[in-house]
């Protein structure tokens, strides 16, 4: 690309659209220009778009691509994204898509093989990713020091009260039929990925694995690689547990729902015998709150420990991903969170439904 200002139409005007990606995409006038906004409720695209200053709003993003001249696209609905990220990438745009980046590893597939015969860039995003505490966090792990133990935990809490001081906009009326279909639609594509699975493994993969645990997975892998096996699964509608091998490491991986109270947590820990380190996350819709990196260490066969709890920045992580996203199209790169990193997610997610089915057996 020569243009130095990416066009980009927006599909999705909902939650995080306007708590972060909106915000951060105005700060960065100078890379992006929003050239349209589209959701199924059109009275919210019109809000957005005045709120904005955008141009063009539009109720179907077929009809945004078809009417309007785009660099990229940013896909931001909830569901599947393979059907926009797919036909986008066949119209020659750029793909920014918000997870859950699809619902099977079938059209995941389908969504990066799309991508590249076009030559253009397919990102997913996985915000974590580029918060400064977490590539702190890659620079401790460089060398895995002999690590014997990782352990991810999640406290889910209710996002109302994250976002209840913010102006935010609700979606007006959407067609029931519009509705119907979508979700059709949806429950054929989980149809797709698990076959024939009990109720609580279907919810926990559309709802939780998907929708939330996607991103703890992304981040595990990002700086211990690939694992090498699911060891055990247990799924549920409030509680999810995993275990994971990483080149023989253990991981273990706790999600819980805890709607009762706005304190939502989530940490990394990794152990060695000479030092821990523990990556703690705040609330993913609180702008600018810094995630804390805590070192921990001593000295062998004494009582001495030392233990340091950094902050690396209150840069937003939302907005560095944006900023990744504009380079890698500038500048003719893959993303750190590419598609095809993305895909390794989904089928991760189906083998932990599959691991939860087997113990049923």
């Amino acid at each position: 690309m020569t243009r130095t200002r990416v066009r980009v139409g927006i599909v999705g005007c909902g939650l995080i659209a306007q708590v972060m990606h909106l915000p951060h995409l105005r700060e960065l006038n100078d890379l992006y220009e929003v050239a349209a906004v589209c959701d199924l409720s059109l009275e919210l695209a019109e809000r957005i778009a005045a709120d904005y200053g955008i141009e063009r709003r539009f109720q179907s993003w077929q009809d945004m691509l078809s009417a309007t001249r785009l660099d990229a696209v940013l896909l931001l609905s909830s569901g599947s994204h393979a059907p926009a990220a797919i036909a986008a990438s066949q119209a020659g745009l750029h793909v920014f898509t918000e997870k859950p980046m699809s619902l099977s590893s079938s059209e995941g597939q389908a969504m990066v093989d799309a991508a590249r015969v076009a030559g253009k860039h397919l990102m997913v995003g996985y915000m974590k990713r580029y918060d400064p505490a977490y590539e702190r966090l890659e620079h401790e792990l460089a060398s895995r020091d002999d690590i014997r133990l990782v352990r991810v935990t999640t406290l889910e809490s209710a996002i109302e009260p994250y976002v209840a001081h913010l102006s935010l906009h609700r979606a007006g009326s959407i067609p029931q039929d519009i509705l119907a279909t979508l979700r059709a639609e949806d429950e054929k594509r989980v149809d797709e990925a698990l076959g024939n699975v009990s109720e609580n493994a279907r919810h926990a993969f559309r709802w939780i694995l998907l929708d939330s645990l996607v991103h703890e997975l992304n981040a595990l892998r990002g700086v211990l690689g690939e694992p090498d096996a699911v060891e055990f699964a247990t799924l549920g509608a409030q509680n999810v547990s995993v275990v994971l091998t990483f080149s023989g490491v253990q991981c273990v991986l706790s999600w819980v729902d805890l709607p009762g109270i706005a304190r939502y947590r989530q940490e990394f820990a990794f152990y060695s015998p000479w030092r821990r380190l523990t990556l703690t996350f705040p609330s993913p819709f609180l702008r600018n709150m810094p995630t804390e990196l805590t070192l921990e260490g001593g000295d062998a066969g004494t009582s001495r420990s030392w233990r340091i709890v950094e902050t690396a920045s209150y840069e937003e992580a939302f907005k560095r991903e944006l900023i990744e996203f504009h380079t890698c199209l500038t500048a003719d790169r893959e993303p750190r969170t590419s598609g095809i990193d993305g895909l390794r997610d989904v089928k991760l997610c189906e083998a932990i439904v599959a691991a939860h089915e087997a113990r049923g057996r």
